[in-house]
């Protein structure tokens, strides 16, 4: 029987097409339509996206990518990642080549050279880039033997060493561009030249296959974009990252400290950020307590063996600070707060008429991270969740969540945050069976589309004893936050042996659920100082107004002001040192809302002169009384204005 010469390729619309067996995407490209093969930068074969030149031996499903296409943007970061170690290469010829993949919103990569990159060298290697997308280089894919990949690479021991790990049998292909060769698997543009609108952005040191035991190598970061308006917008929301980092405006507020003699990713609240924490901590207590919720208090510190019961030594033990000896027993820091509201609930016998138990505790967890993954407030070891843990019957279920989903949107609409919701599955490592996660998932899709809500699914990503629906804040310059979660636990019921007594006078074991709302309150907070960039609405504002007395004179008036509004609860301080110009620049600078200045005006009317936050030199007499009544409307409304 002959050979099979021809294969069919099914496009998007479901349409066949007939091309001879061994046929490039390029080619079927250019058979669909000479418009569509001058556009083309890639495919999609069967769900994989392949490079133009990936020649197709049997049938297959296929849609050609353009630069409109999402997808397009894996290709073209790839081959900028590989054109910036053409560059490197090229002026730095001993350079070690690490690894260098697309990434969310850019590419990298690592290199081992003798010294750091500094911004100089990052200039000059990015008009070398250019120089290489000149050249238009193509991207020539090759498939090699091990052996012949040991040739190639002879002089480069991190190729050499990523070598070793594939299997004899496994596919090896190299990709060159010019001068690069390169140990990839791809895919790639056609080549260098349609590189056209990319921006080196930093620097950083990286260790060797993210192992701190291994070689630091220097990683250079950059972006790409298939036209110049998209890349001039992408650098417009990294420089307002930039001036929006939390960091920064932390020192810059007053607001936060870490310090090494305390210990990293230990974060030191100074009294202007506690006041913006204690606001927030009072607004969500006030909320669940009115949403039923009970205000529970649980140790910093528990025996190993209540950690043993609920499996976190054994799913959780390398996120874990290390054990305590105290009189032969061993304890730890505690890394969840759900064992001791288990054992709160366990204090007692419990029916069915007791439940739903709504159990809230602001409690701080520790956990052990590495030092170079802390960051500022929004990476930690140590701190508070606003933890709740809802223990009740299998019926019971369903409304649960939905209570706990109108909870979550009464939350984040107070802070100004829209967001987006990913149903997260079953991880490889978890307790439990199958059916009952099934089971669970399929409780919390229900719950979702039965109140029309829109969500995403994020396969493997559920905590070790259940799945979970994670809600991701979205900031004002689009970023998107890890936000509150809901978690449905039938584990650690089982694990506890939890039980309550039922209608018909037998023990049943109630479901959990676990649910944060701001999740830790420092990446919380650390997330709101970015989103608001330190400009926080009134009832937040750690200092809320600041008042001015225009000259000695005019004091005293101002100190009464000052009073009136302290007794009235209005955060107000009064600054009457330094020239007026130098008081208000120090108010801007700590982005006080308002300004109340009195002169001689003011003094003799009972007025006061009002000076917004960002309202330049713009001022607005107001009365007194009014002013107050004014303040303390927005306050109670929790105005975002």
């Amino acid at each position: 029987m002959a050979e099979q010469q021809h294969i069919t390729v099914t496009l998007p619309d479901g349409k066949p097409l007939v091309v001879p067996k061994g046929s490039t995407v390029k080619e079927v490209a250019a058979k669909i339509g000479p418009g569509l093969a001058r556009a083309a930068v890639g495919a999609e074969v069967e769900g994989e996206v392949v490079d133009l030149m990936r020649t197709l031996d049997r049938d297959v499903r296929l849609r050609i990518l353009t630069a409109r296409d999402p997808e397009a943007l894996l290709l073209l970061r790839h081959s900028a990642a590989h054109v910036l170690a053409t560059a490197v290469r090229e002026l730095n010829p001993g350079a070690g080549i690490g690894f260098g993949p697309a990434i969310e919103d850019g590419f990298y990569y690592d290199f081992d050279v003798p010294r750091p990159f500094t911004p100089d060298d990052l200039q000059v290697i990015e008009a070398k880039m250019r120089e290489v997308v000149e050249a238009d280089y193509p991207f020539e894919r090759r498939q090699v033997t091990k052996e012949e990949a040991r040739v190639l690479f002879a002089d480069d021991p991190l190729k050499l060493e990523r070598l070793e790990e594939f299997s004899d049998d496994e596919v090896i292909t190299v990709y060159r561009d010019g001068p690069f060769l390169d140990l990839c698997r791809g895919p790639h543009l056609p080549s260098t030249g349609y590189l056209k609108h990319f921006k080196l952005l930093s620097a950083a040191g990286a260790y060797w296959r993210g192992d701190e035991n291994r070689p630091m190598l220097q990683r250079i970061y950059g972006t790409a974009f298939f036209d110049e308006k998209a890349l001039e917008e992408h650098l417009h929301r990294l420089e307002e990252a930039r001036r929006r980092d939390h960091r920064v405006l932390g020192k810059q507020l007053d607001l936060f400290s870490v310090d090494p003699r305390v210990g990293p990713g230990l974060i030191l609240w100074h009294p202007r950020g506690a006041v913006i924490r204690h606001e927030v901590e009072k607004f969500e207590q006030e909320l669940i307590l009115r949403h039923g919720y009970v205000l529970v208090y649980t140790p910093h510190i528990a025996s190993e063996k209540l950690y043993e019961i609920s499996g976190h030594l054994e799913n959780f033990q390398e996120n874990m600070f290390g054990a305590m000896e105290v009189e032969g027993a061993r304890y730890r820091p505690k890394p969840m707060n759900c064992p001791g509201h288990i054992a709160i609930y366990q204090s007692r016998q419990r029916s069915y008429r007791d439940l739903p138990i709504r159990m809230a505790e602001f409690g701080t967890v520790y956990r052990y991270e590495r030092s170079g993954v802390l960051h500022g407030m929004l990476r930690v070891r140590g701190f508070t969740q606003d933890d709740a843990h809802v223990f009740c019957t299998p019926e019971q279920v369903p409304e649960e969540i939905g209570r706990l989903l109108d909870l979550v949107d009464e939350m984040l609409s107070t802070f100004g945050y829209p967001y987006t919701i990913e149903l997260a599955t079953r991880p490889e490592k978890a307790l439990g069976t199958p059916e009952q996660w099934k089971e669970a998932e399929g409780m919390l899709a229900r719950v979702l589309e039965e109140r029309g809500k829109e969500y995403r699914l994020d396969e493997g990503g559920g905590a070790f004893y259940g799945p979970k629906l994670d809600f991701k804040l979205i900031d004002a310059i689009g970023r998107k936050w890890q936000g509150p979660t809901v978690q449905l636990d039938f584990n650690l019921p089982e694990r506890f042996q939890m039980e309550y007594i039922g209608e018909d006078n037998e023990p049943h074991r109630p479901v959990m659920l676990h649910r944060v709302l701001v999740g830790s309150m420092e990446r919380f907070i650390g997330g709101l100082i970015e989103h608001y960039a330190g400009d926080f609405p009134l009832w937040l504002a750690p200092e809320q107004v600041r008042v001015l007395p225009l000259s000695e004179p005019w004091l005293p008036s101002a100190q009464e002001l000052h009073r009136r509004l302290v007794s009235e609860g209005i955060r107000a301080t009064l600054h009457e040192r330094d020239t007026l110009a130098s008081r208000i620049r120090e108010a801007e600078l700590l982005k006080v809302p308002y300004m109340a200045v009195v002169g001689e005006r003011e003094a003799r009317s009972g007025t006061v002169a009002v000076r917004r936050r960002g309202a330049s030199t713009k001022q607005e007499v107001m009365d007194r009384e009014a002013f107050v009544a004014h303040l303390q409307e927005k306050i109670r409304r929790r105005s975002l204005d």
